[in-house]
């Protein structure tokens, strides 16, 4: 299916150009995607036209061509009327301005576009959407909330239309420190931030008066405002009259690379804003997407997210006191605040990935196309109700000495308190007998010394391999890459493989057939293909195994690991599944050793030569868990799973200092382990071969 893709593209100044930019990389996946960007864009021949509609004259081009070719519209908010003003009066076309609120607002609306064409006041942007002519026009629509669809529907739209949410960015460099470097701010100042383009309606002005309200109770807490400044916000003046200078910078227009990094650097972000129209907010998204705590205004799209990961803010007369209890509880209270993050974070990652939002893109405009029903109700953009939600009751009864908005503020958080993490001793692990026979099992066939020797280093390791390998059948095939016969003869025994194969480094062509006899006198006996996984082709036929090991493998390739992962997407049949893993350099272990002054690598030394000659691979490369992830998603797979853990069970109180370290500096804990775990299922062919994160 091939869809024409209306929308402006960074470096415009629109969150919907970033928006679009972010939502291409995934829709490309799944479509044949063209991207008319401007008027001079040819357009091909296309099965269906996908407009982003957003609110300012970037959009002009995709709401004209709309009118001409009706295709599905992506509304962004409920409301056009300044777009249809750059349209109109920007161009002097008052009256076809005239003449398009009339359409859309009838003899009233004509009359005060009258009045705004004589100025004598402003456009009705809030009463008149101007939105009848789009949607008359339209095939279909998609908006990112319920509160949108009931506009629509409430002004007669009756065509198909799909709720499908924002999608989130899920950034994995932190960037809080280095920004926290330009403010002059330690790891633990707490700091506040707006963001975006620092209009009134975003309740600026209201937030820094809650804000004064807290600085004689938490002095050291700052705010910054990242973003343009409104001509009819003088912020500048404003923060001078409520003695804010040494608390409150104004940072003015950043480019995005930096307006991410401060977003990143702040504990608490607002994003207010009333009236509203419906829009949804990128930077929300983002911040989100962070793992930061946010309040919000509890109206339009966003009373529709879920409790757990937001706070909101109503729009009545309690905004600013509920605004300033809000600001205290959570900044005397920073656990609070990691934990909404975290909620947060998790909520994007599973429903507003952008690989989810582009699926279910995918799938409405393929039913649009062949005239299929969109079935809604399983598409719901939140786990929380439809309905939005009605504001707060601030009038309910408190406690004594406790104010309304501090009542229903701890309702409101008593299930996100972190659990007590002061214990250093974790309580034992309960035994798992299967665990404990699968050991036993491995045990039996290490008869040698240096068998006996490696196995009880890398036990826990070779055990969990096993655990996370897919289970097959007598009709599969595996290979195991790197063949030790550690483990090899379980892939049978254990998991079901009717073939089990294995490989290992020598000249191509070979084959070797090794055998080997456990303590009980089982006996085992498989074929080892001899290659050199980075220079020869595999001595196997397209779609071969179901399942490719390569353990303990990738950290050893000195020239060309995508090599390696081309050819086992190649061997493997689709939906197959390739097991790898390997050190992390990004382990606690990793991280004590560089700040001790040592080498981070698990296995860093140079070998000596053994006395037959031969010289082992060492490890020439240790990777991260966000780097196996990208070498997956390179290769053609999707991850199934990545997790991090030992190479033997034992405790490490040692290390507990490290973690603390992570967690003053609000780093990531996840993924901490030495060994890395991954499983990835083949999805298609190889995307990068020589991706730039890999090679130079």
């Amino acid at each position: 299916m091939k869809v024409a893709f209306y929308s402006p593209l960074p470096p415009a100044k629109s969150g919907i150009a970033d928006y679009s930019a972010a939502l291409l990389e995934e829709l490309r996946k799944l479509l044949d995607v063209v991207v008319i960007s401007d008027p001079d864009t040819p357009v091909p021949p296309h099965d269906l036209a996908l407009y982003q509609i957003g609110n300012n004259e970037h959009h002009l081009h995709a709401y004209q061509s709309a009118l001409e070719q009706p295709g599905v519209v992506v509304l962004h908010e409920a409301n056009l009327h300044h777009l249809i003003c750059d349209l109109t009066i920007r161009r002097n076309d008052w009256d076809a301005y005239v003449a398009e609120a009339e359409y859309n607002g009838g003899p009233a609306a004509r009359a005060h576009a009258e009045q705004v064409r004589a100025q004598k006041v402003g456009p009705d942007y809030e009463g008149v959407p101007m939105l009848r002519r789009l949607l008359e026009r339209s095939k279909a629509a998609i908006v990112h909330s319920r509160f949108v669809e009931r506009q629509l529907r409430n002004s007669g739209f009756q065509k198909p239309v799909a709720v499908i949410p924002h999608g989130g960015w899920l950034p994995t460099i932190s960037r809080r420190m280095d920004f926290r470097c330009r403010l002059g701010l330690s790891e633990d100042a707490l700091l506040v931030g707006i963001f975006g383009f620092l209009k009134p309606y975003k309740r600026i002005a209201e937030s820094l008066r809650a804000f004064r309200r807290v600085v004689p109770l938490i002095p050291d807490a700052k705010m910054i405002l990242v973003g343009e400044p409104h001509p009819e916000l003088p912020l500048a003046s404003l923060i001078r009259s409520l003695h804010l200078e040494a608390h409150v910078r104004l940072l003015g227009f950043t480019p995005v690379e930096d307006f991410m990094g401060y977003l990143d650097a702040v504990d608490l972000v607002l994003n207010l804003r009333y009236p509203t129209v419906g829009e949804s907010s990128g930077t929300l998204m983002r911040a989100l997407g962070l793992g930061k705590a946010v309040l919000v205004s509890n109206v339009g799209s966003f009373a529709e997210l879920p409790d757990n990961i937001v706070l909101k803010v109503p729009v009545d007369a309690s905004e600013e006191d509920f605004l300033f209890e809000c600001l205290n509880l959570l900044l005397s209270r920073p656990s609070l605040m990691r934990q909404l993050g975290r909620n947060a974070r998790r909520w994007v990652e599973q429903e507003c990935s952008w690989a989810r939002v582009a699926r279910l893109y995918a799938d409405f405009l393929r039913c649009v196309a062949e005239g299929q029903p969109w079935p809604a109700l399983s598409h719901s953009p939140s786990t929380s109700p439809v309905a939005a939600p009605a504001p707060p009751d601030n009038s309910a009864s408190a406690s004594p000495g406790e104010t309304a908005p501090t009542s229903v503020l701890v309702r409101a958080l008593a299930e996100l308190e972190e659990p007590n993490r002061d214990a250093l001793v974790e309580p034992p692990p309960a035994v798992d007998e299967s665990a404990t026979h699968l050991q036993d099992y491995l045990k039996s066939w290490a008869c040698d010394p240096d068998s006996r020797q490696y196995l009880q280093t890398h036990l826990t390791r070779l055990r969990r391999t096993l655990e996370i390998i897919p289970p097959g059948t007598a009709a599969d095939r595996i290979l195991e890459m790197g063949a030790y016969l550690q483990i090899t003869p379980a892939l049978r025994t254990k998991l079901g493989y009717g073939e089990v194969r294995g490989c290992y480094l020598g000249p191509a062509g070979q084959i070797d057939s090794k055998r080997v006899v456990s303590a009980e006198g089982e006996e085992f006996v498989c074929q080892i293909d001899l290659f050199n996984a980075e220079k020869d082709r595999f001595p196997y036929p397209d779609g071969h195994f179901a399942t490719v090991l390569c353990c303990e493998l990738i950290e050893h390739l000195e020239h060309d690991p995508m090599f390696l992962m081309s050819e086992v997407n190649r061997v493997l049949r689709p939906g197959g599944h390739l097991v790898l893993t390997t050190p992390n350099i990004a382990s606690l272990r990793a991280i004590k050793a560089i700040l001790m002054g040592y080498h981070p690598g698990f296995f860093p030394a140079y070998l000596k030569p053994a006395a037959s000659g031969g010289i082992e691979a060492r490890h020439a490369r240790e990777y991260t868990p966000q780097e196996i992830t990208m070498l997956f998603l390179d290769a053609g797979f999707e991850v199934t799973l990545l997790e991090t853990g030992p190479f033997l069970d034992a405790p490490r109180p040692e290390e507990h200092w490290i973690r603390h370290l992570l967690e003053r500096y609000l780093l990531s804990t996840q993924h901490r382990g030495d060994c890395i775990y991954a499983v990835g299922r083949k999805v298609g062919p190889v995307k990068e071969r020589y991706p730039s994160w890999l090679y130079q």
